[in-house]
């Protein structure tokens, strides 16, 4: 474990990369710690935690806005929300099931991964509610973008350069989120399908119908399940689900799972737990179209699978060995999609790709970002590729 550097301000996260800039010195650059296991391992002697500047600066509910300084947990903020029946739109996940327990990610972690939950397929990525951020740049200067009203953002969109980035190009400070209201309920169609095919054109008949489905997975398996999530008021989500069950009847016997179980079902499938992924697998991500998502799970042949935002999100989980990871890196080839090493044993994901790799248009851009972002290279270098 390297040394651990965590200020308790704005001021002092800035003092700790410019002095790590004039020394030329790399940075591990962390929320708080929850997802070291993911994408490439950083080669620094220290590591920058933004554990210590949490809390929460600003909430107005009435104007469906929350500011929070970064390494604020997500627990804290859906805590608040709560209160005032709200929610994070993007619905983040925690990914205990894949990374292990302890306190929870923090909101700028988040962010910094653009990691987003099922409600993604109709209400955007986490990078489409970031309403402002403040940062620090790769020499310590510090710099803010966006605000705290919608349509904001002049010139360069900062706040979604480093939304995904992963630190690499700026440590994120604080985040201003748009958020809204809380469903009043939830309920789930549950269809058993008798295969993964058939499972994706039920996904996409739901989705495609006029009762607001936003949520939409399939649980790979012997006897595979689609499942379609509708959230509004009470009485509307009770007759959604019965119209939309008399809509999808042909794909399959058809269930209704009510409230309190249906919310349940949707954490677990936000936190990926019925991928089932073993402490000693390596756990992927694939992202293609959903009529390619059953394809892949057969091309990857490992023997986890979980199949989210209407088949386009796969998720694998299998032994930790370059031969897997080759073989969903072929899958994800063929399918025209992108695929994510997620997690795996620190020697894996150093010795292999954990991102497609960039045509050189694009790695010629990021590389010019870089130079102006952090020119010295040192925040988070080799996290997302080699060199």
């Amino acid at each position: 474990m390297s040394d651990v550097l965590a200020p308790a301000d704005e001021a002092g996260v800035a003092a700790a990369v410019a002095e790590a800039a004039r020394a030329g010195e790399p940075l591990a650059v962390e929320g708080r710690g929850t997802k070291r296991a993911m994408l490439r391992p950083v080669q620094a002697a220290r590591t920058l935690s933004l554990r210590n500047l949490s809390g929460i600066t600003l909430y107005r509910p009435q104007e469906l806005i929350l500011s929070a300084r970064a390494g604020t947990p997500l627990a804290e903020i859906e805590a608040a929300l709560a209160e005032h029946g709200q929610q994070v739109v993007a619905e983040p996940p925690v990914l205990a099931a894949i990374f292990g327990g302890g306190q929870g990610p923090s909101i700028g972690g988040l962010v910094a991964t653009n990691l987003s939950g099922p409600r993604r397929i109709t209400a955007g990525a986490m990078r489409d509610h970031v309403m402002g951020i403040r940062a620090v740049n790769g020499l310590g200067e510090a710099f803010h973008n966006g605000g705290r009203v919608l349509k904001n953002v002049t010139g360069l969109d900062l706040c979604k350069l480093l939304t995904g980035a992963h630190g690499t190009l700026g440590v994120l400070t604080e985040v201003t989120l748009k958020v809204l209201p809380a469903a009043e309920r939830s309920g789930t169609l549950a269809i058993a399908v008798p295969d993964l095919e058939t499972g994706v054109r039920a996904l996409s008949a739901g989705l495609g119908s006029p009762y607001g489905v936003n949520g939409a997975a399939l649980l790979a398996g012997e006897a595979p399940r689609a499942l379609l999530r509708i959230e509004e008021f009470s009485e509307s989500v009770a007759y959604r689900l019965g119209r939309l069950r008399e809509a999808l009847e042909r794909f399959g016997d058809a269930a209704v799972i009510e409230d309190v179980e249906s919310r349940e079902l949707w954490r677990g499938i936000r936190e990926a737990e019925p991928l089932a992924a073993q402490p000693e697998d390596a756990v992927w991500r694939v992202s293609v179209q959903p009529t390619a998502g059953p394809g892949v799970v057969a091309a990857a042949g490992l023997p986890r699978a979980l199949l989210d935002w209407g088949g386009g999100l796969v998720w694998l989980a299998g032994p930790a060995t370059a031969d897997s990871h080759r073989r969903v890196m072929g899958a994800a080839r063929t399918a025209g999609g992108s695929f994510t090493l997620f997690r795996a044993p620190e020697p894996l994901r150093a010795a292999v790709p954990v991102l497609p790799e960039e045509g050189k248009v694009l790695a010629a851009i990021r590389e010019r970002i870089r130079a102006v972002m952090d020119p010295k290279g040192i925040l988070s270098p080799g996290r997302m590729y080699a060199g």
